[in-house]
């Protein structure tokens, strides 16, 4: 019986048929340079009109690797330390730059009072595993070393991505525990891509559907792994979802749309989280696409969900 997909919401659904063939989700090697000059066309105003000071920083990588990029945005006129949002950036790990999507953490960061890092890792098929997220962590060890440079708090770093960000946020929160690390206050995984098996059922119901579908997910984690994408022997610091030990990680938000992808392993991720003793909030976006609240950011989903990430962080910040 062949699997039906959800529906998406009327108000999403109306924005992807607006978007015609831009929003053909069958994404394969042949389309990488084409994304990754997108990536890098149009810089947001990471000032904000002002209200951050920008500072840019080339940090040690990992060993016998170059250094990592790490963009800075500290708000302006400030003096008390302030609580850190590490921010990952998405694109499958073989697309984008420290400043895409930084626009999102920049907006939380504005109204909680917060320093943005952001950290331009090295890309697949270049650079398959464990560069990306060697280099992540590498920015990662940095930061907590360096929070009174950059105006930020010992102790109250809180590591962020959407997507392939939120799968290298994971992992990097991994490493912290693993190689006693930095300690992170939390971890905020917007649709994280965690799962390198490609075979849940919300992948097999998406396949040709929303912006991100099975096949451009197999494309992704083949760039990243190669010929052991699928195989027994996938590091969790690759995969998240490989992990077989979850407990001692930071408090984690998660959200996922219901018409993606990455839902039921997003959706397995909070579960684990829960069973390993650990504290998770999960947010599920009934008819939402991966991408939802960047191309529809008016859609009532899109407010909703906006929110919520913002109440979580608040309120992990007054702790």
């Amino acid at each position: 019986m062949p699997l039906v997909p959800p529906p998406f919401d009327p108000e999403l659904a109306a924005c992807l048929e607006s978007l015609g063939d831009a929003a053909a989700p069958g994404f394969c090697l042949e389309d990488l340079g084409a994304a990754r000059r997108v990536t890098c066309l149009a810089s947001p105003d990471l000032t904000l009109g002002g209200a951050f000071e920008v500072s840019e920083h080339a940090v040690p990588g990992p060993p016998g690797a170059p250094g990592v990029p790490l963009l800075v945005c500290r708000p302006s006129g400030t003096t008390a330390p302030l609580p850190v949002i590490y921010h990952v950036h998405g694109g499958g790990m073989m697309a984008g730059t420290d400043r895409a999507g930084v626009e999102v953490p920049l907006d939380w960061a504005r109204e909680l009072g917060a320093v943005v890092v952001s950290v331009d890792y090295r890309l697949a098929p270049e650079h398959p595993h464990p560069a990306p997220v060697e280099d992540v962590y590498a920015g990662l060890v940095w930061t907590a070393a360096h929070t009174a440079r950059i105006g930020g708090a010992p102790r109250r770093i809180v590591v962020a991505g959407a997507s392939a960000g939120g799968g290298l946020a994971a992992a990097a929160a991994l490493l912290a525990r693993d190689r006693q690390g930095p300690s992170l206050l939390g971890q905020l995984l917007l649709s994280p891509m965690l799962d390198d098996r490609n075979d849940t059922v919300s992948g097999k119901q998406m396949t040709g559907r929303g912006l991100w579908d099975r096949t451009a997910n197999e494309t992704a984690w083949t760039a990243l792994l190669g010929a052991r994408r699928g195989g027994p022997d996938v590091s969790p610091y690759a995969a998240p979802a490989r992990a077989a030990d979850l407990s001692g990680l930071p408090p984690a938000y998660l959200d996922v749309g219901s018409a993606e992808t990455f839902r039921d392993e997003t959706v397995a991720h909070a579960s684990r989280l829960w069973a390993a003793g650990g504290r998770a909030e999960l947010h599920v976006w009934p008819g939402a696409f991966h991408g939802f609240d960047t191309l529809a950011p008016e859609a009532a989903l899109s407010r909703a969900a906006r929110a919520a990430r913002l109440g979580w962080l608040r309120r992990l910040l007054a702790r």
